[in-house]
């Protein structure tokens, strides 16, 4: 089984990109962040006939949205992250399928909105670890990828590309990050490059050539899913293509 998370960055613009992600990774489930459109303006017909099933959260105004493209069956539970009803952001999907429980994440980046901003982070954040919790004492497979808009280490940027003050990097979120692995979840990249820098975000302009990068899009596994990892990786050709995403995919394989 192949698992895949992509932030697009406007899904309307990137559809070739998606498409020759479908043709040449072939995920099972490919889980895409930042759609940037309503939901009724979801492309889903561009990657029907790849033969994926799609369904998108989209949000009014062009911003944030989730979506899974599929090419196995599977059932929608959650369109929204429990645990805050005036929370209106599309920032959470998730599905049965094969078994298991996937959710699909993009997680506030916390640099806008000031202290509330940041502390909106942080409990959605919480949030998420309340619900891996309750999925993971069930002991249902389950899976959370997406953008999770942090670095969970000093090893997941380029030294220097942000200050210490950045939501991305400071020592709340990286706790919440921690928090969610202390749970039993498995960050399946690190888990098979221990030691190695690896980035799946880099900046327009020269960020890419310098390889001035920072990780950010992760999956996380649950222990039934974690036995099963054989392979983790990070297509960096998409960053390479004509008019990208600022993110690229990272690709699991479990047996």
């Amino acid at each position: 089984m192949r698992l895949a998370t992509l932030n697009v960055n406007s899904v309307r613009k990137r559809v070739p990109h998606v498409q020759r992600f479908l043709s040449s990774a072939k995920p099972d489930l490919l889980f895409l962040q930042e759609l940037k459109c309503k939901t009724e303006e979801f492309p889903a017909a561009e990657f029907e006939s790849l033969g994926y099933r799609a369904h998108a959260v989209g949000q009014h105004g062009g911003r944030n949205g989730v979506a899974v493209l599929a090419r196995i069956p599977f059932q929608v539970v959650a369109e929204a992250l429990p645990g805050e009803d005036e929370d209106t952001h599309a920032r959470y999907i998730e599905v049965a399928a094969a078994g298991g429980r996937f959710a699909g994440i993009y997680l506030p980046n916390g640099n806008s909105g000031g202290a509330e901003g940041y502390a909106y982070k942080l409990r959605w954040m919480e949030r998420l670890r309340q619900v891996a919790a309750e999925r993971l004492d069930s002991f249902t497979p389950f899976a959370v990828l997406g953008d999770f808009n942090v670095c969970p280490t000093p090893l997941d940027l380029a030294p220097g590309a942000l200050p210490a003050t950045d939501a991305l990097v400071r020592p709340e979120s990286r706790s919440a990050f921690r928090a969610l692995t202390n749970l039993g979840l498995t960050d399946a990249l690190r888990a098979l490059h221990p030691g190695e820098r690896l980035y799946t975000y880099w900046d327009y302009g020269a960020a890419f050539d310098t390889n001035r990068g920072l990780r950010i899009d992760h999956a996380l596994l649950s222990p039934e899913l974690a036995e099963r990892l054989e392979t983790a990786e990070i297509d960096l050709s998409l960053r390479s293509q004509e008019q990208p995403s600022d993110h690229t995919a990272v690709t699991i394989t479990l047996s």
